[in-house]
C-alpha cells in the first residue's frame, strides 16, 4: 500500500512539473506564433493555433526595414551586455574578494556603506547620472551606456558572501609559494569560483540586455539603439505593429536563452555556495 501511495505521488509530481513546463512556454509560442502570423490572424476573433499562412518573410522584412535598424540595434545590446558583465564581475568581485580576505580596519563600513547604495531608489540617482554622462560628451556612445552601470553593490555582496566560505587553505599553498593578494586573486581564487562567476554573470547580462530607460535616454542616435529601444518603435500612438513586434521580441530573446541554457547548472551551485541565505 505504501509503494502505491509513493508511485501516485510521483505521478502526481510529474503531472505537476509538466503543467507548470507548459505554462512556461505558453509566452514563446505566443511570440513564435504571431511573429510567424499575417496582421489579420493576430487580430482575428477566431483563434488557431498556427497560422495557416506561416510568414517566414516577416523575419526578412524585420531586418529589411529602414526605419527600426534591428541588427544594429542586435549588435549594440551585445557589445553592451558583454561590457557590463566583463566589468561589473572585474569590479565586484575585487570589491568582494578586497572585503572578504584582505585585513582592513573599516572593511565592515564600507561593506554596510556598499548595503545602503541598495536601497537608494535609481529614480534618485538618474537625474545626476545623466548630467554627468552629459558633461562628459558620452550621449549616444558606448562608454555613456556602459560606464555608469559597470559597479552593482548586490554582485560585491553575493561575491564577498562567496569569498568568505573560499577555502583557506588554498590561498595559504599560494602564500608559502610567495604569491601576494593579487595574485592569489587571478591564479587561485578566480579559476576555483566559476560558479558564483557564472551565476552573477548570468544575471548581470540579462539585466544590461533587458535595460531600457538608460539606454533610451543615452542612446539619442539610431545608431546607438538597442534591442528594447528598438522594440518600442514598433508601438506609437499612431499604429502598433504587431507582427514586426512579435518576431523582434521572439529574435530579442534567443541570446537570452542562449546564455542561460549555458549557465544554468552553475546558477544555482554560484548562489548556494554563495551564502545569500545565511
Amino acid at each position: 500500500m505504501r509503494d502505491a501511495w509513493v508511485r501516485v505521488g510521483r505521478a502526481l509530481r510529474l503531472v505537476l512539473l509538466i503543467v507548470l513546463a507548459l505554462l512556461f512556454l505558453i509566452p514563446f509560442y505566443l511570440l513564435v506564433r504571431n511573429g510567424l502570423a499575417r496582421e489579420e490572424d493576430i487580430t482575428a476573433p477566431e483563434w488557431t493555433f498556427f497560422p495557416t499562412d506561416v510568414r517566414w518573410s516577416n523575419i526578412g522584412d524585420l531586418f529589411a526595414d529602414p526605419s527600426v535598424p534591428m541588427a544594429r540595434a542586435l549588435l549594440n545590446s551585445s557589445l553592451i551586455a558583454v561590457a557590463t558583465t566583463v566589468g561589473t564581475l572585474l569590479l565586484a568581485s575585487l570589491a568582494g574578494y578586497g572585503l572578504a580576505r584582505i585585513p582592513y580596519r573599516y572593511a565592515d563600513a564600507v561593506f554596510y556603506w556598499i548595503l545602503g547604495t541598495l536601497m537608494v531608489p535609481a529614480a534618485v540617482t538618474f537625474v545626476p547620472s545623466f548630467v554627468l554622462v552629459s558633461s562628459l560628451g558620452w550621449i549616444s556612445t558606448l562608454r555613456g551606456l556602459v560606464v555608469p552601470t559597470l559597479f552593482s553593490a548586490f554582485a560585491a555582496f553575493v561575491f564577498r558572501q562567496y569569498f568568505l566560505g573560499f577555502p583557506r587553505e588554498l590561498e595559504d599553498a599560494a602564500r608559502v609559494d610567495g604569491l601576494g593578494y593579487w595574485r592569489t586573486y587571478w591564479r587561485v581564487v578566480v579559476p576555483n569560483s566559476r560558479p558564483v562567476f557564472a551565476a552573477v554573470g548570468s544575471i548581470v547580462f540579462i539585466g544590461a540586455w533587458n535595460s531600457f530607460l538608460w539606454p533610451l535616454v543615452i542612446g539619442q542616435d539610431r545608431d546607438a539603439w538597442t534591442v528594447q529601444v528598438a522594440l518600442s518603435t514598433f508601438t506609437t500612438a499612431q499604429t502598433v505593429r504587431l507582427s514586426q513586434l512579435f518576431v523582434a521580441a521572439a529574435v530579442s530573446i534567443l541570446p537570452l536563452l542562449v546564455v542561460f541554457l549555458a549557465l544554468q547548472r552553475y546558477i544555482v551551485a554560484g548562489v548556494e555556495r554563495s551564502g545569500i541565505d545565511d
